[in-house]
């Protein structure tokens, strides 16, 4: 029987790729957005493929993800993998200069909502006693970058959320890791600068980053390995990045 897998922030970059690869491979797929009109598309694409259900939230709202996860139909309530992927940037400034409304956003996404979908989902694996938890994160949750300050500080939450995680439930034989990417080509830093594309483009020029689907790949990677492997904590940088500070740039 196929296994099922939750994904997060699915209609776009790293959750996007992942969705299409794992839908390829014949995971039963419960994929999750803001953009009703995106999981739409998604479905209608990979559905020929495997069976799919979506779910439309925020993760900021509580009471919304617990009612629609509460909510699944039967053949999709057995969640085997969840995928923590939905998370954002919003700026990028010093500390003195930083937009609270900027960091409350990077605050209840990337640490809030990753809570909030676990404690959804993970009952039913400590019932079951079985699961796999992956939790996207990056390397800016391993140092700390100029005026990078309060993303960093939610990554780096994601990072220790990710190892409590996987203390709290070892008892019940459920595995539970983390991916922190570098830099990688996607929508992220279009939200970061707020729809400034040519700023947004800029980060990725003169190298090669990461694409989303390297990323996919990894996460397919990570969640087929035999039962008793756990890859607990995956860093991935392209090639060209050293930190997050350093990266060999021909322009």
């Amino acid at each position: 029987m196929s296994k099922t897998a939750l994904i997060t922030g699915a209609t776009s970059g790293i959750g996007k790729a992942t969705a299409e690869l794992f839908a390829k491979e014949g995971f039963r797929l419960i994929l999750c957005g803001r953009r009703q009109e995106r999981l739409d598309e998604l479905k209608k694409e990979l559905g020929n493929k495997t069976e799919i259900h979506t779910l439309t939230f925020d993760v900021r709202d509580r009471e919304a993800v617990f009612s629609a996860i509460e909510n699944l139909p039967d053949e999709f309530s057995s969640i085997d993998i969840l995928i923590n992927n939905a998370g954002n940037a919003h700026g990028l400034d010093p500390i003195d200069k930083g937009n609270p409304d900027d960091w409350e956003a990077m605050l209840d996404i990337n640490v809030k909502g990753l809570l909030y979908v676990s404690k959804a989902v993970l009952p039913q694996m400590v019932e079951r006693k079985s699961g796999h938890v992956i939790n996207i994160g990056s390397t800016a949750g391993k140092e700390v970058y100029p005026n990078g300050n309060v993303y960093c500080a939610s990554k780096h939450a994601v990072d220790a959320i990710n190892q409590g995680m996987r203390m709290d439930l070892n008892a019940y034989g459920i595995r539970v890791g983390a991916v922190n990417p570098g830099l990688v080509e996607t929508e992220f830093s279009d939200v970061r600068f707020k729809g400034d594309k040519e700023r947004a483009s800029n980060v990725y020029k003169g190298f090669q980053p990461l694409k989303p689907q390297d990323i996919a790949d990894i996460i397919h990677f990570v969640v087929t390995r035999p039962y008793h492997v756990n890859i607990a904590d995956l860093i991935v940088m392209p090639t060209a990045q050293a930190s997050s500070t350093i990266v060999k740039k021909s322009i």
